[in-house]
């Protein structure tokens, strides 16, 4: 029970315009019916009575309110908001500045000392191979003479750059080490620009440079005479491509949105056609020429081909596409083939060019089908399809791979092998030099010693399986493509591995898809730093924690400096350097 009485009348909740003597809750019985039932029968004549006056029904005007008994016109639905990356930054100029001073800075550290390590004069580790293979083609105007020892199981391409340093400086460790020191340097530029795409931010792309430069597996696979670092470099130019062909078609397809009358196609169920895409056939060539180096490079070829399609279905869908994967069938599907499989095939077969001109190459007119013993039958048929040397010296050097397994004994393994479940974390280096007895290590000391490792920088690898676990998360749960990209680009280099374990296999396989780690982490720093919309402090902290852990990546590699570049050093300060049994 209330009290009556003035100032003490139950309080009534009231609508918007429901005051007395307006429509509403308060008019008076009958009347507020009424006028609630005429706007419904007849918005339109209600809207046009009240003259748009404050008298009236002050809701806005909703042009889908029809009368009782009509059907209201069906919109299509709108999808959850997925994930909206950063826009492009505006900085171009001081982009510019933070990629040549990163990549001078670079350049600075993969040549240091650059020729300074040699076996007696002679190549280290499987520079053995690869320097030996160079000047033989140097000599020969780029063919391979000779099996060199059996293992010329590799497309020429990553020789014949060794073999450009080799003409330049002549056959001495700086030369046949000078191409593999351009393209590391190259690499940083590359992965500043990619980061910066990514992210939306010169900071952090200049976080990915220094990183990179950072990264033990990118440094000393940069300064030895080895294949890796040339396809690491083609398979992070193809994803630079790859990334700019995603922004170019939808930009287009964006245009095409804002001019329908201009472009033909627009409107149809199917979409427009997109024309030339040079983004992407700059990534088929780029990934033709690291399957020229090495042919684990068709592996990227399969993963960023069909990562390709999903975006270009993606795309056509976000841009209103009525039937956006029967449009890329129609518009896209024919020419991703064409740039990806026909052009990274066809020049594959290009890097060939000085073999096919020559009459005393390696197997040119040597049918090994016929005159060599195969240990694989399966493979040996398949050399038998086609009457043709490179076809069946393409399958010979197949088997070579595909039976190069781990002997049952122990004894007889490799000291430096390792299985891929190792390299995430990179548990098991590899040693390129070694050499004990020197002097140099202060204190006039004649008992130092020298090493270099492929040791991937543990503040960078050890934290792969929490990068691997928050990249999923955003790629699935939040839908950002860019952790997705990169998951892509590390699983093609890394997963085609546990295809056949038996097989032999070393750390220094890691080398193409050491960026995208790298890139994945930047992307979660990027998380950590977060919006600019986000509080003071709230920035100073995460800019702190970002600052630290830069700082300590920085750290830890100048603290593994001398096992990196075979600097000398004492038994004991090894022995420090050494942080896991298994490095040793």
């Amino acid at each position: 029970m209330h009290p009556s009485g003035p100032g003490n009348e139950p309080s009534v909740a009231r609508p918007p315009g429901g005051d007395d003597g307006a429509p509403g809750w308060g008019t008076p019985a009958g009347q507020g019916s009424v006028g609630i039932l005429d706007r419904l029968r007849d918005p339109a004549a209600h809207r046009a009575g009240s003259g748009g006056s404050g008298d009236g029904d002050e809701r806005p005007d909703r042009s889908d309110v029809v009368p009782i008994g009509e059907r209201p016109p069906v919109e299509r639905p709108v999808s959850p908001r997925r994930f909206t990356p950063p826009a492009p930054p505006t900085d171009a100029l001081r982009g510019w500045i933070v990629t040549l001073a990163l990549t001078l800075v670079g350049a600075v550290v993969r040549f240091w000392g650059l020729g300074a390590h040699t076996d007696a004069g002679t190549p280290i580790f499987d520079e053995k191979y690869y320097a030996l293979n160079a000047a033989e083609m140097l000599r020969l105007g780029g063919i391979e003479e000779n099996p060199a020892f059996g293992v010329v199981v590799h497309p020429p391409l990553g020789k014949d750059l060794i073999a450009i340093g080799e003409w330049l400086f002549g056959y001495n460790s700086f030369g046949w080490r000078f191409a593999s020191a351009v393209a590391g340097t190259i690499c940083i530029l590359l992965i500043v620009r990619v980061a910066r795409r990514l992210t939306g931010s010169t900071l952090l792309g200049g976080v990915a440079g220094v990183l990179l430069i950072c990264d033990g597996v990118s440094h000393v696979n940069a300064r030895v005479a080895l294949l890796d670092v040339f396809q690491e470099l083609f398979v992070l130019a193809a994803f630079a491509c790859l990334i700019a062909d995603r922004a170019q078609v939808r930009q287009r397809l964006a245009a095409a949105r804002d001019r329908q009358d201009d472009i033909p196609g627009v409107g149809t169920k199917f979409g427009i056609k997109l024309g030339a895409r040079w983004y992407r056939f700059g990534a088929g060539l780029m990934l033709g020429l690291a399957t020229s180096v090495k042919w684990s490079g068709i592996y990227w070829i399969a993963f960023f081909g069909v990562l390709s399609v999903v975006w270009d279905i993606m795309a056509r869908r976000e841009a209103g596409v009525r039937r956006p994967v029967v449009g890329v069938l129609r518009r896209d599907l024919l020419p991703s083939l064409w740039s990806y499989l026909v052009i990274g095939i066809g020049t594959y077969i290009g890097s060939w060019w000085a073999w096919f001109a020559s009459e005393s190459a390696w197997a040119r007119h040597n049918f090994v089908a016929d005159t060599q013993t195969w240990k694989s039958p399966t493979l040996h048929s398949l050399a038998n399809l086609w009457h043709n040397t490179l076809w069946q010296w393409t399958w010979k050097m197949l088997e070579f791979h595909s039976t190069l397994v781990t002997p049952s004994n122990p004894s007889e393994r490799h000291p430096w092998e390792s299985k891929p479940w190792t390299w995430p974390m990179g548990t098991r280096p590899v040693l390129y030099f070694l050499r004990d007895d020197v002097p140099g290590c202060g204190g006039g000391a004649q008992n130092c010693v020298q090493r270099i490792f492929l040791i991937g920088t543990p503040m960078l690898w050890w934290i792969s399986l929490f990068v691997a676990g928050w990249a999923l998360w955003r790629a699935i749960g939040r839908m950002d493509w860019r952790y997705m990209a990169v998951l892509v680009g590390y699983s093609a280099g890394y997963l085609p591995w546990f295809v056949n374990l038996n097989r032999q296999m070393y750390f220094f396989y890691a080398t193409p898809f050491a960026p995208f780690l790298v890139l994945g982490i930047v992307l979660v720093l990027g998380d950590i730093l977060g919006s600019k919309r986000f509080g003071v402090e709230r920035r100073l902290l995460s800019i702190g924690v970002v600052a630290v852990y830069v700082g300590l990546v920085v750290a830890n590699f100048i603290w593994l400096w001398p096992i990196l570049n075979g600097d000398p050093i004492t038994r004991a300060h090894l022995q420090m350097e050494t942080w896991l049994p298994s490095w040793g």
